[in-house]
């Protein structure tokens, strides 16, 4: 994410992912993928904290806490949010995230 790195985000998020913004906006991959393209995203910093990981024969659901410096859409995002992430695990044996919720810590 801090990079924008367009091929790893390709190969983790899985094609039928279902994405949540921060703003509620209800995303595709080709939507995340595209902002990370466009440069829509603009991350200088994370520091991740809280994280938590709950394992599920093969289901994973990450919860990690964030303070981020950045801006999306050209507009200030920093702040701290909460991200979840749900991975699965592929019939080919790959872990991809199927699920992603982005929410602002009050």
């Amino acid at each position: 994410m801090l990079a924008s790195d367009v091929d790893v985000l390709d190969e983790l998020l899985a094609p039928e992912v279902i994405i949540t913004s921060h703003l509620g906006e209800l995303l595709s991959k080709r939507d995340d993928l595209a902002a990370h393209a466009s440069g829509a995203f603009q991350i200088s910093e994370l520091q991740p904290s809280e994280q938590r990981i709950q394992l599920y024969d093969k289901v994973a659901i990450v919860s990690v806490r964030m303070q981020i410096l950045g801006s999306y859409n050209g507009n200030p995002a920093n702040g701290d949010f909460r991200f979840t992430r749900v991975w699965a695990v592929s019939e080919s044996g790959t872990w991809h995230i199927v699920a992603a919720h982005i929410g602002i810590v009050a």
